[in-house]
């Protein structure tokens, strides 16, 4: 293994992300991402550079010197996300990292850890802003009460449910009758709203609708995550 400049050879690092972990209040932001660093085998030098550079990469640059006490929760949460990165882990693992953060800062975050993973690293994180976990996450585990629900990407996570398939006819109600696979959600101006067990032909419901008059629109409903949690958690 070859030595990397500043730091000591070192095996797969792990760092666990939790809020406040291993903080001293009374340390300034600099101090305490740079001491983590030491620890994790960067030299004093290397160690401080690195602090500094992932500082400023998450906006806290300018408050460096500042004690952790005197920052307020969301800089403080950036600060142990810089610890979390300070000495290029080849494994992240993180609890709730967008907790706390202001948009500009989520989406900070969000490319940090694009660029991580762009680079060979695994990113592991949990949360409960599913709307995030959608927007980065690639493969998703859904628990509920510490039971893996399901796992995989958006795509065969929504294959394990029913789809929701809204169409709208120009003609009379009752078409969707002696369908197979097919039961009617709800009903309103816009059409209705079908669920479609997994392997029903959305050709055969097509071909009912276009006999029952014109179709005016005939389209899946996939939903966000939130909406797939639900369904899945419910069933």
């Amino acid at each position: 293994m070859e030595r990397a400049a500043g730091r000591r050879p070192r095996p797969a690092a792990v760092r666990l992300h939790a809020r406040g972990a291993g903080a001293v209040p009374a340390d300034a932001a600099l101090d305490q991402v740079a001491y983590f660093a030491r620890l994790h085998g960067l030299d004093p030098a290397a160690a401080v550079g690195s602090a500094r550079r992932w500082l400023d990469r998450l906006g806290l640059g300018e408050r460096a010197g500042e004690k952790l006490i005197a920052l307020s929760h969301g800089n403080q949460q950036r600060v142990q996300l810089a610890v979390a990165l300070v000495h290029d882990p080849e494994l992240l693992v993180l609890d709730e990292p967008f907790a706390g953060l202001d948009p500009e800062a989520v989406d900070s975050l969000s490319e940090v850890l694009f660029e991580r993973a762009a680079a060979g690293a695994a990113v592991l994180f949990s949360s409960h802003q599913l709307e995030l976990v959608e927007r980065v996450c690639r493969r998703v585990v859904i628990l509920e009460s510490g039971r893996v629900l399901a796992a995989g990407t958006l795509a065969e996570l929504r294959r394990e449910l029913p789809a929701q398939l809204r169409i709208k006819v120009d003609g009379p109600d009752g078409w969707t009758q002696g369908l197979d696979g097919v039961s009617v959600e709800r009903s309103d101006e816009d059409g209705v709203l079908l669920v479609v067990q997994p392997g029903t032909d959305p050709q055969a419901i097509l071909n009912a609708a276009l006999a029952a008059g014109p179709v005016e629109h005939f389209g899946f409903e996939s939903g966000g995550l939130l909406e797939l949690y639900r369904r899945m958690v419910s069933r």
